[in-house]
């Protein structure tokens, strides 16, 4: 089945790379052909004077398709070096196309880490306080307009997914033990890493 598959994938990309080749190869000779024929206009004339290189050369163009025509009319089996000769043409100019119409690599910036802007809402959310409930956490985030439709249990598995440190037995305010964040173990910003700054540590319970 696999073999099959890849066998109907190469034969695909074959076909694209013909069609693709063809109309390139035909739009290369036709462009020619009109650069040509327009070429045969004399600017030092007017009028049908001016036009009759170019309608010569017209001329020239249509009476060698149709002896080409006659020719293949005549003798069908040089259809079977034509057609070949085309497609290795078609193909050979598809790379050189791709390489041409290819536009340059521009430079991106990369993207920001997603663990660096969640550790930013945490600090925002956490404020002066050294932890907080999720629960808490997550009413916050919701007001900003984040993790709409979430339950703690999501927060704790996107919070855990990045790598940030939940505490699973927090007490603070008074209040029983709960999951939460203490800012004392929040991995560092960026910034505060590079100037070898560290959050105030926790006083949690």
């Amino acid at each position: 089945m696999k073999r099959a598959a890849a066998a109907w994938a190469a034969r695909t990309n074959a076909a694209q790379r013909l069609a693709t080749g063809s109309s390139i190869l035909w739009a290369r000779i036709t462009d020619r052909t009109t650069a040509w024929i327009r070429a045969g206009r004399r600017d030092d004339l007017t009028g049908l004077a001016a036009a009759l290189g170019c309608i010569l050369r017209a001329l020239i163009v249509a009476g060698g398709a149709y002896v080409l025509w006659r020719i293949i009319r005549a003798a069908p089996a040089l259809l079977w070096v034509l057609v070949p000769a085309w497609c290795w043409a078609a193909l050979r100019a598809t790379p050189r196309a791709a390489a041409e119409h290819t536009p340059q690599e521009v430079p991106q910036e990369p993207e920001p880490d997603p663990r660096d802007a969640v550790l930013r809402l945490l600090y925002e959310a956490l404020g002066d306080q050294p932890s907080m409930y999720l629960s808490d956490l997550l009413q916050h985030l919701q007001k900003e307009g984040f993790g709409k439709g979430w339950k703690v249990a999501d927060l704790r598995a996107r919070l855990e997914a990045l790598g940030i440190p939940v505490e699973q037995r927090l007490r603070t305010g008074g209040r029983g033990a709960s999951r939460g964040v203490v800012k004392a173990d929040l991995p560092p910003l960026p910034d505060q890493a590079a100037q070898g700054s560290s959050p105030a540590p926790s006083t949690a319970a």
